[in-house]
């Protein structure tokens, strides 16, 4: 029995790995390493990176988890960068990396502000035009020892691969939706919602994944038409009910 659990894990592992360097053709436009550095925050249980630019909140009830990281203002692209995900390696800091030249997967979910009161190779990590990483304290201890602050690292984007369907939360404050637990290339450039009737109503990006709709749909059923940064859609008809509530998650179609 043991020795059929361990094929079986074997099988697993090969079949994704199949998969996902299958999958890294889609992102022509980075198809090789590129140069960053990488620091921590938040606590080595990770509590401090909760909530964020992004908008997510409890990044483990999202499904981000501790593979999480904030982007400097380069990357972080005024918001547009959230829900991307980045493939990150230490490189070229021998005494600080972990051996094995490991590589870690994180989501985008925070930003990480400039301080211009520093130089930019001194404490000024996320100036511009720095391109720059601050991970949760977890994810960067699995390529590089925490002592070290600071390390120079290899990045690329990835797919993001997520469990279960595009989650919409239904937001108490003004008519605001926030999208998580994107997959695909993650970002989102674009977000529609349709009540009964109503026809398909534009949204605007009201900070980080918080989409805003100036239309009052109260009492209607919700559809959501989700495109992403290579312009892809998925459509989720139907995914809230007319008796809604402010504040309640809704899981639609996820993007294959």
């Amino acid at each position: 029995m043991d020795r059929f659990m361990a094929l079986s894990a074997l099988l697993v592992t090969l079949v994704s790995l199949r998969y996902y360097q299958g999958s890294q053709s889609q992102y022509s436009s980075e198809p090789s390493w590129n140069h960053a550095h990488a620091t921590f925050y938040g606590g080595s249980d990770a509590t401090g990176t909760m909530g964020g630019a992004c908008g997510y909140g409890d990044l483990y009830s999202q499904g981000y988890g501790t593979n999480s990281t904030a982007l400097s203002t380069v990357l972080f692209e005024n918001g547009t960068a959230c829900g991307r995900c980045y493939e990150i390696k230490c490189s070229n800091a021998n005494q600080w990396c972990n051996p094995g030249n490991l590589s870690v997967l994180v989501t985008a979910t925070n930003f990480c502000p400039p301080n211009d009161s520093l130089p930019n190779d001194n404490g000024g990590w996320c100036n511009v035009p720095r391109k720059h990483f601050d991970m949760s304290q977890p994810v960067f201890s699995k390529i590089a020892y925490w002592r070290a602050g600071i390390v120079p690292v290899l990045y690329r984007r990835v797919p993001c691969y997520k469990q279960g369907g595009i989650n919409f939360t239904i937001n108490p404050w003004f008519n605001l939706v926030l999208v998580s637990n994107v997959g695909g290339v993650g970002d989102i450039s674009a977000v529609s919602v349709e009540g009964y009737g109503t026809g398909w109503i534009s949204m605007k990006r009201n900070w980080g994944q918080n989409w805003e709709c100036d239309t009052v749909l109260v009492g209607q059923s919700l559809s959501f038409q989700v495109t992403t940064g290579d312009g892809k859609q998925v459509t989720s008809h139907d995914v809230a009910p007319s008796d809604w509530q402010f504040g309640q998650t809704f899981s639609g179609n996820q993007f294959s």
